[in-house]
């Protein structure tokens, strides 16, 4: 039997479990290994290999274990609960970006943020038994049997099809159901914490009885573990709820749950968010539109909203006839585009619009701007014939990259390909269209992570997953392509033979949200805005209200006129309170003006987060904010 190691070859003699080829190598690779990656496929390290294979073997290392590593912790907390909770039933405990959780019954019983101590007490006495976790396929009947006391996990074997391999994994006196891998032994897992509970539908479904869920993390060693402790802290810190109070940003109120106001400086970051997207779609050839918010239920018939996402919308009665707050803005692009007729030479034809849409949240859903019940949807729709698309989305693929790489926002893209069921349109279609998103990729020089069967029903989509500098992931932008509405709404153009045909609908959102963008971005400049975007962007401090006061002015006039946001201190407290002040509210600069620059007609000023003072002319001055407002540092 022939083994690939990276370029090597190795000879092995008949099966053999991958830790016993490990071991072969050397003693070191085989105490070191969490698991196996054999052609392709991860494995447990205990996996019995059969046949000629390509084989890597997994350490601390790669990426793929730290993953493995918070699943088998996953399985460690629910052994753990399971022996202080016996009643406790189990749902399902999945890895995440970060972590892992599970979701789990207690019946009557249930489970607070003080209990989560004495559950990782009872870890770390599982952990130090070094448990071997093992492997076992079972039959669909031995696991229905191993599981009948769990109605949970019952409901999911129910639905396996006939002759799917079912695995289950034990550790000591707890099994579950599981497809894996894990690591070898439980005294793998060692630096842990548990981070929180909360309340989770069974299978999302507010239909079903809700769970509990406890979120936890793992790590391979106690300073990565610190060191993401100490990053969730400064998260914490960085709450976009705090800040956009203490900022003066937005405000809530329990007069209207989940509908943010907007206080004046956040307004004019929004301001100036909003005219910073709307010259570049104008620069890029973007028509902007606005359209209703309430339109009638047959237009929500038609785009299959009413049917489908009723229970999500606003809907009220004019004139005996009902009608709904739009939840989104596409229908109404729809009309401004059928409101004339079209040419294959029209295209492409792109419609953007700043739509606020209404969208109905549980209320224990709400959290601050990320989830609200009215939002702005920074959506445009691009009109595009089959054989425009690569181009158009390359296109918009290089406006993304333009505008996150301004907020320093790194990313990565997933292309979601046709559900394996429910879809419209023929395959071929499907395939020409993936094929066209895929090239998009490739020809703006960025890589795809594929995303088989995640697809819209009504076609494939590219996802932009951003990464801020807190380490989070946020979904925002989205290209989609869309066969059905052009279809619902029967939307022609004339081809190049005079022939009405259908158009491809491509729909684009960058920010995906101007909220939830901004709730983002306080969060991952921690309030400290660059100076294009901050809502003040010049303090002005006089050094004493009554012999500096009048050049101040001046300067601060001279500021407003400029278009600068400025702010002129003539409170009456001490100077060190207004600079310390000036800090506190995070203002890129501020300028302090005392008897020499006044008489030099300067300004003295220090950027937020520095100590040096830098006294230079006033026009000098407006020309480094100038300068560095254009290139948006």
């Amino acid at each position: 039997m022939k083994i690939k190691l990276l370029d090597n070859y190795m000879e092995i003699d008949g099966p053999k479990k991958a830790i016993e080829i490990a071991e072969k190598i050397s003693k070191s690779l085989a105490k070191k290994t969490i698991a196996v990656m054999v052609d392709g496929v991860l494995k447990d390290s205990s996996f019995v290999i059969e046949k000629d294979a390509d084989v890597r073997f997994l350490t601390e290392e790669d990426k793929e274990s730290l993953d493995i590593l918070n699943h088998s912790t996953a399985h460690l907390m629910a052994e753990a609960i399971k022996t202080l909770y016996p009643e406790a039933k189990f749902g399902v405990g999945p890895t995440i970006e970060e972590g892992f959780y599970y979701d789990f019954d207690l019946g009557d019983k249930s489970i607070a943020e003080e209990d989560l101590k004495s559950i990782e007490k009872e870890m770390q006495k599982l952990s130090s038994l070094a448990e071997t976790i093992e492997r076992k396929e079972v039959s669909k009947a031995e696991a229905l049997s191993i599981f009948k006391d769990d109605p949970y996990k019952t409901e999911l074997i129910n639905e396996l099809p006939e002759g799917e391999v079912i695995s289950i994994y034990t550790q000591g006196n707890y099994t579950d159901l599981c497809r894996g891998p894990h690591v070898p032994k439980t005294s793998y897992i060692k630096n842990f914490k548990l981070l929180s509970v909360a309340g989770a539908y069974w299978r999302g479904d507010s239909k079903n009885k809700q769970l509990q869920r406890i979120y936890g993390i793992a790590f391979f060693t106690k300073e990565a573990l610190d060191s993401y402790l100490n990053l969730l802290e400064e998260r914490k810190k960085r709450d976009h709820r705090k800040l956009g109070k203490e900022l003066g940003l937005f405000m809530l109120s329990e007069y209207g749950p989940g509908f943010p106001f907007w206080l004046p400086k956040g307004m004019a970051l929004r301001h100036e968010l909003e005219e910073f997207y709307i010259k570049e779609m104008m620069k890029r050839g973007y028509k902007l539109i606005k359209t209703p918010q309430i339109l009638n239920r047959e237009l929500w018939e038609t785009s299959g909203h009413w049917k489908n996402y009723k229970e999500n919308m606003y809907t009220l009665k004019i004139d005996d006839k009902d009608y709904a707050v739009k939840p989104m803005n596409c229908p109404g692009g729809i009309l401004v585009y059928k409101n004339d007729l079209h040419s294959y030479k029209d295209f492409p034809l792109k419609l953007a619009e700043l739509g606020l849409v209404h969208r109905y949240e549980a209320s224990g859903a709400l959290s601050g701007l990320f989830r609200v019940r009215c939002f702005t949807q920074d959506d445009a729709h691009v009109f595009v014939r089959m054989d425009q698309v690569e181009d158009a989305v390359h296109e918009i693929i290089d406006l993304m990259d333009y505008i996150y790489t301004i907020f320093n926002l790194s990313y990565h893209i997933e292309l979601s390909t046709r559900p394996l069921e429910k879809y419209i349109g023929e395959i071929a279609t499907w395939d020409k269209a993936e094929e066209a998103l895929a090239n998009a990729c490739k020809s703006a020089g960025k890589d795809y992570i594929l995303n088989p069967g995640d697809g819209a029903f009504y076609g494939p989509k590219l996802d932009f997953k951003l990464r801020d500098s807190m380490n989070r992931i946020w979904q925002c932008g989205t290209i989609q392509l869309d066969m059905n509405l052009p279809e619902r709404f029967d939307l022609t153009y004339v081809n190049e033979n005079g022939d009405k045909v259908r158009p491809i609908m491509l729909h684009r959102a960058i920010f995906g949200s101007i909220e939830r963008f901004i709730g983002i971005l306080i969060e991952h400049y921690a309030g400290a805005f660059p100076l294009w975007l901050s809502p003040v962007q010049v303090s002005v401090i006089p050094v004493s209200e009554d012999f500096h006061m009048d050049y101040s002015k001046k300067v601060f006039d001279l500021l407003i006129d400029k278009d600068i946001r400025a702010e002129l201190d003539s409170s009456s407290e001490k100077l060190g309170y207004k600079i310390r002040k000036s800090q506190v509210n995070k203002v890129p600069y501020q300028i302090v003006l005392g008897d020499k620059e006044k008489e030099d007609n300067t300004v003295t000023y220090r950027k937020y987060g520095e100590t040096e003072q830098v006294t230079v002319s006033v026009d000098d001055f407006l020309s480094l904010l100038k300068k560095e407002i254009e290139e948006k540092k």
